[in-house]
């Protein structure tokens, strides 16, 4: 017999904690405030509004470059400087280099789409904090440490989500501290859960939202954030570099900006259609540390946080259907991104702000249908921050070919406005790029040299334990493993043969362990779960999409305060 759940009615419900959802529910609090002290019109009294956040706290999970663009912030809260919003720095000082091997090169201006002046240096994890202390302030409901774990229908149509049972031990079985995850219903269910969003994807494959659009593609970001001595980086300098380590296969590039108090976030962005089956993000970015260029500014500092994360950098193409019966779709979890520039963080406000503005009508209307809600599609196509990107809409398929070939046509890109012989240039799953070991080395056994291996010194380079450790990640040891493998013959058998099982390695958390037993050969895969930062890189990147990521016990995962 099934366990009688609660259910909880709300009007309005935004299932995840980041940026995205924060503006939302802040603009739709401030929207129906000020509705109802002009008096024009139905009052709309005591709608509730709740954000549903996985994470420990508004923050928790916050992670990104992050250097913002102000625009969307300067409209949802205009003061935002008076009120304290957590600014690092503003740009104010900007250089590129080209790195080689022990050497770097540094562009004599700065590429237009890197130019940042004018905008902000930010941790999102404070960011999200000082947004949900906004947010709450305006009297919305925040439920932190509950995660969604299913989505709710009435038909075909998203009447809510559920959240993940508590106390469910290793086996499946009901621990003495077990509590039923809850059902809250909502008149309209926005998600935004960030990159890869685990309830959003099971949306957008049940209505097809994603028909003819090109697939998501990702980067991994990993990042840490150290302390230097003082007179090192300024609060609002960046450094962007691209080459070293990077193969020129790779696409991708790292990041330096300097924060207030003397700290530095620096990290190393990781296109996910690469080819090498022994890449590892994590390892790439320690060796870019130990370039003379990067030591130089970490020497004699001391290393305060790590994390990683996917960005969603498909571009224009990738974008799925922003509405279906019952909801919308925001931020990172629509792939909202402008991967020529790096940046989301003003994207996802914006699509934020404009998911409260169709609510809001809908609210005033007492009308959500799905005729209603698509009117959010309207405003994000008139919007500046979807015209941006439409720009550039086929920005990351020209490194397909490559660094140095990528370069050239997305140059030619952007002088024609995205396009380059034809509008749409088509592209396929991050997963499907990867090539056998055999084929990549021409060799089933690839040296540690060929393969890039490094010792970690303790000093510029961590192991990934290590790292972890600097994330704060934690989770309950008791309960069902979150990275769900779906058939492990796949990993013992032909996973090792073709890629050397390749989850040891682009995992930046060391989630995945292949031990085998010494007397019988027997292999066994080790899950470390308690080691996920929940970047979602697994989900991703299993060349036979043989990993499913889904959310653990609620408030499980990293503990970010700076990220």
């Amino acid at each position: 017999m099934a366990d009688e759940r609660d259910i909880m009615e709300v009007d309005v419900l935004f299932v995840g904690g980041g940026v995205a959802n924060l503006s939302g529910a802040l603009h739709l609090a401030n929207l129906i405030k000020k509705h109802n002290e002009d008096g024009r019109g139905k009052t709309l009294d005591e709608v509730m509004i709740a954000v549903l956040e996985k994470g420990a706290y508004p923050g928790a999970h916050g992670i990104s470059g992050a250097v913002m663009n102000p625009v969307a912030l300067k409209d949802l809260v205009p003061d935002f400087l008076e009120k304290g919003a957590p600014i690092e720095g503003e740009v104010n000082k900007e250089s590129f280099y080209y790195l080689t091997k022990g050497g770097k090169i540094k562009s004599p201006i700065i590429p237009p789409p890197m130019n940042n002046h004018g905008n902000y240096v930010i941790s999102m994890s404070r960011m999200n904090e000082w947004m949900g202390e906004q947010v709450e302030g305006a009297g919305v409901d925040i439920f932190p440490g509950f995660a969604g774990t299913e989505v709710l229908y009435d038909g075909d149509r998203v009447i809510g989500v559920r959240t993940g049972d508590k106390g469910i031990d290793a086996e499946g079985s009901r621990k003495p501290n077990f509590e039923p995850g809850i059902d809250l219903h909502a008149k309209v269910t926005v998600f935004g859960e960030g990159s890869r969003g685990s309830l959003a994807k099971t949306v957008i494959e049940k209505f097809n939202l994603d028909k003819d659009k090109n697939p998501q593609s990702f980067e991994v970001g990993v990042k840490e954030v150290w302390e230097i001595p003082e007179g090192g980086i300024q609060p609002g300098e960046i450094i962007h570099t691209m080459g070293y380590p990077l193969k020129s296969d790779v696409f991708g590039g790292s990041f330096i900006y300097g924060m207030k108090n003397n700290m530095i976030c620096l990290g190393l962005m990781t296109s996910l259609d690469y080819a090498d089956p022994c890449m590892d993000p994590h390892r790439e970015f320690q060796k870019f540390k130990k370039h003379p260029f990067i030591a130089g500014l970490l020497k004699d500092g001391k290393l305060s946080q790590y994390g990683a994360k996917t960005a969603p950098v498909g571009g224009y193409f990738s974008v799925p259907k922003l509405t279906f019966p019952g909801g919308l779709i925001v931020g990172d979890s629509a792939n909202l991104f402008h991967s020529m520039k790096i940046k989301g963080v003003h994207l996802a406000m914006r699509s934020g702000m404009l998911a409260a503005e169709t609510i809001f009508k809908c609210l005033v209307r007492d009308d959500f249908s799905e005729e209603q809600l698509e009117g959010y599609r309207d405003l994000m196509a008139k919007s500046d921050e979807v015209n941006d990107i439409y720009k550039i809409r086929n920005f990351h398929q020209a490194f397909e070919g490559g660094l140095y070939k990528g370069m050239m046509i997305a140059g030619i890109q952007f002088v024609l406005g995205g396009s380059i012989l034809k509008s749409r240039v088509e592209s396929k799953s991050d997963h499907v790029h990867m090539k056998s070991v055999e084929k990549y080395y021409g060799t089933d056994s690839p040296s540690d040299d060929k393969k890039g291996d490094i010792k970690y010194d303790g000093e510029f380079t961590y192991d990934k334990e290590t790292d972890v450790y600097y994330s704060g990640a934690t989770h309950e040891e008791d309960q069902p493993a979150h990275l769900q493998i779906k058939n492990l013959d796949i990993c013992y058998n032909q996973c090792v043969k073709e890629y050397q099982n390749p989850c040891v390695r682009f995992c930046p958390a060391n989630v995945y362990e292949m031990e085998t037993d010494e007397e019988t050969g027997k292999r066994n895969m080790k899950l470390n779960f308690s080691n996920c930062v929940h970047c979602k890189t697994c989900d991703v990147k299993d060349p036979y999409e043989n990993i499913v990521w889904v959310p653990p016990e609620g408030g499980g995962g990293p503990k970010y305060t700076m990220m």
